[in-house]
């Protein structure tokens, strides 16, 4: 496996990797000292725990924006594997227990994963030696929507895309919702911050407030 070239925000690395048939993106991101954090394991455990031992992290925990099927695809395998707790916001405890009914319904394959072992609350902080992130509840993709927030980059999942914002047509979708949370928590910060989302390419809160249909 060629391994992802990570981007750099100051000493912290960030490693995205897009994982089964919807691309979602893992993210790998660790600081100086090698410590960090996986988030949104969503499928093809195997690659995604070859990118953790190439890139010589010690993952910490795995932190969860939501639990849409394809964002805790490989969850179970990955937590085995790495001896790792995982962190979900309870609003979202629901989705999480349906995931695999809801791959059904699209005829993907889907190993449903033991409940999370910890809940994430608004503010909570997570640190992994000198990487330090946010989490901040961004319901209307999701119920129990959470983005994590560091110097100079937000994981974003599926609240804010490049051009798009996150569907709120599914069960506990709600879109005056999305864009008040992404109004509220994600474009006051610096127009130079980097947004990873949960599917497609990264962009920056500067280029969509400017540009983002559904924010103008």
């Amino acid at each position: 496996m060629t391994l992802p070239a990570p981007q750099q925000h100051g000493a912290v690395r960030l490693w995205s990797l897009p994982t089964g048939p919807l691309q979602e993106n893992t993210l790998l991101v660790a600081g100086a000292g090698n410590q960090g954090f996986l988030i949104d394991p969503g499928d093809d455990a195997a690659q995604i725990l070859e990118l953790v031992k190439q890139s010589g992290i010690t993952v910490q925990a795995i932190l969860l924006t939501h639990a849409h099927f394809d964002h805790i695809g490989a969850v179970q395998p990955v937590r085995e594997a790495l001896r790792v707790p995982v962190y979900l916001h309870p609003a979202d405890a629901p989705l999480y227990a349906a995931a695999a009914s809801s791959a059904a319904r699209w005829n993907l394959p889907f190993v449903q994963p033991d409940a999370p072992e910890h809940q994430i609350s608004q503010g909570q902080v997570f640190t992994a030696g000198d990487l330090t992130l946010i989490a901040r509840e961004l319901p209307g993709h999701a119920p129990g929507h959470v983005v994590f927030v560091s110097e100079g980059f937000v994981i974003a999942g599926d609240t804010l895309f490049a051009g798009s914002i996150g569907r709120t047509d599914l069960p506990g979708g709600n879109h005056p919702q999305l864009i008040e949370g992404i109004q509220r928590e994600l474009l006051p910060l610096p127009a130079a911050t980097a947004v990873y989302p949960g599917h497609g390419p990264a962009t920056t809160t500067g280029r969509e407030q400017q540009t983002n249909p559904f924010l103008r």
